[in-house]
């Protein structure tokens, strides 16, 4: 990578410590002692670093433990406020264009390499930028917490301003106090598992409270950096970020999430949004007080007001009302309309004549409003007040976020398989992975459909799995035809898995024509988890192609075929730097796959929080995927703890959605450009393909030794996961429990907590050290040419060191003695502690550092704040587990360590800013 790179790499990363980061946290440090003064006077001496949880009374511990949890969440305040402080600072003083990962910086680049506007246009026009919000169970906060926390940084900026008087800022302070003490004051620990329902609502408070919301702010810069870079081009700018959501739909290994779950989840969405609009539209209503003989009535406005008048049945009582407010009989129209399809919708009814039907309806009335203001010469009205609600209506529908309907294909071809007995098939259904099943599949996609699928006689299972894709057919059918967005399929394995969805689809009438052969209107999305899936995906990916009506389906949709990526598994599998390696390589060649059939591949990464689960930088991530494998689109999950941390406050929200927006715009404008992107370099990707062999089988030594399960599920709290009641999902899918079947979410949780953190970093030493005593003087000046040129290589290396800082083996062998087998314990740490100290010294030899973290000023500061407490609390965690089970027989709530020990899981979750 060249220069221009490393230059963004310090300007996204490090830069030096920053003075009023300091002067914060001595601030929000400073209330908190005085809260604990006054509520637990005890646990101020263990703050100030004067005592020691190992030296509190047990009484005590829960209290103290509450309290460095807060202290990680107020840090974790403080960096926010101060990262967007100086991101605006930045902006002052050297210009818009100077600011990493927006717009402005990326537009001035696209303009300064002579990018011309057309390309950008044709960019604009095809763009879709969509992060899918999820409720994987990874979320410890309620949304109580994230209610005071967003206040807390609200106080934070308003104290920012020089224009208070001292009694001013006292009141500021006393309020920033009282809600601190409201955090000591209120349960962060669920005790209950949350309903579908209650995550849900989860969702639909960021939704409402900030995200709707962001969509023209961020249209807006994007304007603004199109005018000072194109002045004389005339853009025309669309809602092109979106919203998708799987809380309500994601039914892979969630026996909670049944058809009418996903009916109320699909109406609280649409909910949401038409009220949203509702506010909008009354908002419109009590400012657009233009009278007519103030202005020059247009007369195609004046024509389409008095069409709008005599439509409705109260045209002329609104026409009284607001005499001479041309507009705001307009608006009040429009809202007439939009109440009456809130109304229906409450009813359980199709909307009726005079209410909105699609969003399309209400777009154009908008656009009528816009058009009409603006020959009126109310240009600035137009622009300012009702074209950011277009651009809403264009990016949100009648829908807010689409909603994906999620399956494991075990469930899907058991359906089919029961399809198949109570069809007349003779005998045991052959098996999903053999020819015959395969014929099967193909041969009932091609035949016409004879009437409707009868439900009677099949198993429970299949039942509920056809009514799901019946509501899906429904839920197309009314008001907004992207309420649904992908019938997405986990550990797909082979195209007859996909078919096999596509034939579900056909028997609950989700074809275009009756018999069901002509294509299907729904997307199908398979989603490839595995290394071995991902190393298959190409030949899936021809076989599906080469199939008629995959290709007509796609072609009647958008003539795109998504392709869903798996982090998470993939590193459970293969190990970090395989995982990574393996699912750019599938990019690439996925995306070779689809030009043999002329069919556009966009992808959709299912990233975690965690370096692990994917969870890496946003703008660097992005630049390190294949040249191509971008251009325009791009579907990404936002999990868990990574859904508050980006996007509970406004401000936060709106530069996260910038820097997704802006690195899809940059990568899908610069593609190929070498040294600016992830660029085909044959010696490279030899290189990347020797090192991911060689970290694989390093990382296999460990995954298939005989007692990793039993040292993992010792070593660490993760058998107590249940017990913290963060997600209304199993930890395991279908109950069971091995290693396979073990969530990768709970697989990263237990490595988290215990401080071992291996699916970050494990076996990554190995292949450096290999690679360099095979190849020499030669291979290691190879690693430092990649480390310089190659984005993929260089954000492997610098997250897998971020990871190993917050690795400590004392406390790491402390949860190994929680193991009883004393053989299993030794074997399995001593390979952690031998490629620990391999990785370490591997990481400094190619990156030419004397210590971890030595090229990140910064993220040092950050991690050395919050490792004292972190520390204290792991080192807790192992006596509270060791007495926790000792005293299991008493059942797991009669434990005095019952509370303090989720406390202790939760405290963790907030010093390292994942939970799992």
């Amino acid at each position: 990578m060249t220069a221009q790179v490393q230059r963004d790499d310090r300007s996204q990363h490090d830069s030096g410590t920053d003075p009023y980061l300091e002067h914060l946290v001595d601030f929000l440090f400073g209330l908190l002692v005085e809260v604990a003064r006054v509520r637990q006077p005890e646990i101020a001496p263990l703050l100030q670093g004067e005592r020691t949880l190992a030296e509190l009374p047990r009484e005590l511990l829960l209290p103290a433990l509450q309290a460095e949890g807060i202290w990680f969440q107020l840090l974790t305040i403080a960096e926010e406020n101060a990262l967007v402080r100086s991101r605006r600072q930045l902006e002052r003083e050297a210009g818009p264009d100077s600011v990493p990962g927006s717009f402005a910086s990326v537009i001035a680049k696209a303009a300064a390499a002579g990018i011309g506007p057309d390309k950008v246009q044709a960019l604009i026009d095809q763009a879709t930028v969509q992060p899918v919000i999820t409720a994987h169970p990874t979320e410890a906060k309620r949304v109580t917490v994230l209610e005071i926390h967003r206040r807390l940084y609200k106080l934070l900026i308003d104290l920012e301003s020089p224009r208070w008087t001292p009694r001013e800022r006292d009141a500021l302070t006393a309020r920033l106090r009282n809600e601190i003490d409201l955090l000591w004051l209120t349960g962060e620990i669920r005790l209950e598992k949350p309903s579908v329902k209650q995550e849900v609502a989860w969702g639909l408070y960021f939704f409402e409270e900030t995200l709707f919301d962001r969509v023209p702010e961020l249209i807006e810069r994007l304007q603004d950096a199109l005018r000072r870079h194109y002045p004389d081009q005339g853009f025309s700018l669309r809602g092109f970020f979106r919203f998708g959501s799987w809380i309500g739909g994601d039914r892979d290994g969630n026996p909670f999430v049944t058809t009418e779950v996903t009916r109320a989840a699909l109406e609280s969405n649409r909910r949401a949004c038409l009220q949203h609009y509702q506010r909008q539209l009354v908002t419109l209503l009590g400012r657009l007080s233009l009278a007519a003989h103030s202005l020059e009535l247009p007369a195609r406005f004046a024509k389409a007001l008095e069409a709008k008048l005599a439509e409705r049945p109260d045209g002329a009582a609104i026409a009284q009302r607001n005499p001479g407010e041309v507009f705001r009989q307009y608006l009040a129209c429009m809202l007439g309309k939009l109440e009456a399809t809130v109304a229906a919708l409450d009813e359980g009814s199709p909307p009726p004549v005079g209410a909105y039907r699609r969003a399309g309806e209400l777009i154009g009335d908008l656009e009528i409003l816009e058009r009409g203001l603006a020959e009126a010469r109310c240009s600035g009205l137009a622009r300012d007040l009702v074209r950011p609600l277009r651009w809403e209506a264009q990016a949100l529908g009648f829908r807010g976020a689409s909603l994906d309907i999620r399956q494991n294909t075990t469930v899907t071809n058991r359906t089919l398989r029961a399809i198949w007995q109570a069809r007349g098939g003779e005998g045991e259904a052959p098996d999903s992975r053999s020819p015959a099943w395969n014929a099967w599949v193909r041969k009932e996609l091609a035949e016409p459909l004879e009437g409707s699928m009868d439900l009677e006689g099949l198993p429970e299972e299949a039942r509920d799995t056809l009514e799901t894709f019946a509501l899906v057919r429904e839920a197309l059918g009314t008001l907004d035809r992207q309420a649904v967005g992908s019938l997405i399929l986990s550990m797909t394995e082979r195209a007859s898995d996909v078919l096999g969805v596509y034939l579900l689809a056909k028997y609950a009438g989700l074809f275009l024509d009756d018999a069901g052969v002509e294509s299907c209107t729904v997307k199908v999305v398979p989603l490839l988890e595995t290394i071995d899936d991902l190393q298959r995906g190409p030949v899936i990916l021809r076989e599906l192609l080469a199939v008629p009506l995959v290709r007509r389906t796609l072609r009647a949709l958008d003539g795109r075929q998504e392709i869903m990526l798996g982090y998470s598994d993939s590193n459970k599998d293969g190990g970090f730097l395989c995982s990574y390696w393996e699912v750019a390589k599938a990019q690439t060649q996925l995306t070779r796959a689809g030009q043999e059939f002329g069919v556009p591949i966009t992808f959709f990464h299912g990233r975690g929080g965690p370096v692990s689960r994917g969870g890496a930088p946003t703008g660097r991530a992005i630049a390190a995927q294949p040249a191509g494998s971008v251009h325009g689109q791009l579907r990404i999950t936002e999990q868990g703890e990574v859904v508050s941390a980006r996007y509970a406050n406004h401000v936060t929200a709106l530069q996260h959605m910038e820097l997704l927006a802006a690195s899809v715009f940059s990568h899908s404008l610069m593609k190929g450009s070498q040294g600016t992107y992830q660029v085909a370099d044959p010696e490279i990707d030899q290189a990347l393909e020797a090192l991911s062999g060689i970290s694989f089988a390093a990382y296999r030594r460990l995954a298939e030794h005989p007692g990793l399960v039993t040292y993992y599920q010792a070593a660490s709290p993760v058998e107590e996961l249940v017990w913290l009641k963060i997600g209304s999902r199993p930890a395991r899918r279908f109950g069971a429990k091995s290693l396979d079947d073990l969530r990768a979410i709970s697989w990263n949780f237990g490595w988290s907590q215990n401080r071992h953190l291996v699916p970050g970093w494990f076996g990554v030493g190995t292949a450096l050290e290999r690679f360099m005593a095979v190849r020499g003087a030669a291979g290691e000046a190879l690693l430092a040419r990649m480390f310089e040129r190659s984005a993929l290589f260089r954000l492997v290396l610098d997250e897998v060191e971020k990871t190993l800082s917050l690795v400590n083996l004392e406390i790491a062998r402390g949860f190994a003695e929680l193991v009883p087998e004393e053989t299993v314990r030794d074997e399995i740490f001593a390979l952690v502690e031998k490629e620990y100290a391999l990785t370490v010294a591997m990481v400094l030899r190619v990156t030419g550092q004397g210590a971890l973290l030595e090229r990140f000023p910064n993220h040092r500061h950050r991690v050395s704040q919050r490792l004292p407490f972190l520390n204290q609390v792991s080192r807790q965690q192992i006596e509270l587990i060791r007495r926790f089970r000792a005293a299991a027989g008493e059942g797991p709530r009669r434990s005095e360590d019952f509370v303090p020990l989720l406390v202790s899981i939760n405290c963790t979750a907030n010093g390292l800013g994942w939970t799992g």
